[in-house]
C-alpha cells in the first residue's frame, strides 16, 4: 500500500508541476487540461482522478507557488549573519525573490502572470496565503525606516508595494537575451539602495555641488 501511494503521490506531483509550465507558458485562459496531461505524460482523463476541476489545479499551483516563493526568501534570510544591515537584508530578500522567480521554479512564474486572470475565488486564496510574505516585507522595511537606513519621507507600505509589484513584473519582460539573472538582481538591488537610502553628507555635497 505505502509504495502504491507513493507512486499516487508521484503522478499528482507531476500533474503539478506540468499544471505550473503551462500556466507559465499559456497563462490561465490558455491552460487546458489536455495541454497539461500532454506535459506530464498522461491522458487527459486521468488528471480528474486526483483534481476535480481545472480551477482546483489551478487553485493548488498558485498557493503551492506562493509558498514556494514565501520559503525561499525566508530561508535566505534566515541564512544572513546576525550582524546583516536591514538594508542589506531587503537585497537579499530582492535576490532571493528574483532567483526563484526567473531561475528556480514555474511555480512562483506561474503565480506572478496569472494572479490577475484567476476567478476570483482563487485570487481570495492566493490573497490570504500572500499575506504571510506581505507581512515578511512589511517587517523588513519596518526595521530599514527603524534604523534610519531608509528616507524618513517614504511611506513603507507603498514602497513594499511597489518593490513586490516590481519583482513580480520581471517574468514577463525578461528572458537571457536581456543579460544574465545576475545582472538583474545586481540592477535591482542598486536601484533599491539608492531608491530607499537616505542621502550621505556626500551625495548631499554632490548634488550642491
Amino acid at each position: 500500500m505505502p509504495r502504491k501511494q507513493n507512486r499516487s503521490n508521484a503522478t499528482r506531483d507531476r500533474i503539478l508541476a506540468a499544471a505550473a509550465i503551462v500556466l507559465t507558458r499559456k497563462g490561465y485562459a490558455g491552460a487546458r487540461l489536455v495541454d497539461i496531461a500532454e506535459v506530464a505524460d498522461l491522458r487527459a482523463p486521468a488528471v480528474y482522478y486526483y483534481f476535480e476541476s481545472r480551477d482546483e489545479l489551478v487553485a493548488e499551483v498558485m498557493v503551492a507557488g506562493q509558498r514556494w516563493l514565501r520559503d525561499h526568501v525566508s530561508t535566505a534570510l534566515d541564512a544572513l549573519p546576525p550582524e546583516t544591515s536591514s538594508l542589506e537584508r531587503i537585497c537579499a530578500a530582492v535576490e532571493a525573490h528574483l532567483r526563484v522567480e526567473l531561475e528556480l521554479s514555474d511555480f512562483a512564474t506561474a503565480v506572478s502572470r496569472n494572479s490577475g486572470q484567476v476567478p476570483p475565488e482563487i485570487r481570495a486564496e492566493l490573497a490570504r496565503e500572500g499575506a504571510e510574505y506581505h507581512a515578511l516585507w512589511r517587517r523588513l522595511l519596518n526595521d530599514a525606516k527603524d534604523d534610519g537606513a531608509i528616507r524618513a519621507d517614504l511611506d513603507p507600505a507603498a514602497a513594499r508595494m511597489l518593490i513586490i509589484g516590481a519583482l513580480n513584473w520581471a517574468p514577463e519582460w525578461w528572458n537571457s537575451s536581456r543579460g544574465s539573472v545576475d545582472v538583474v538582481v545586481a540592477t535591482a538591488q542598486s536601484m533599491i539602495r539608492h531608491g530607499l537610502c537616505a542621502p550621505t553628507g556626500l551625495d548631499l555635497a554632490l548634488q550642491s555641488g
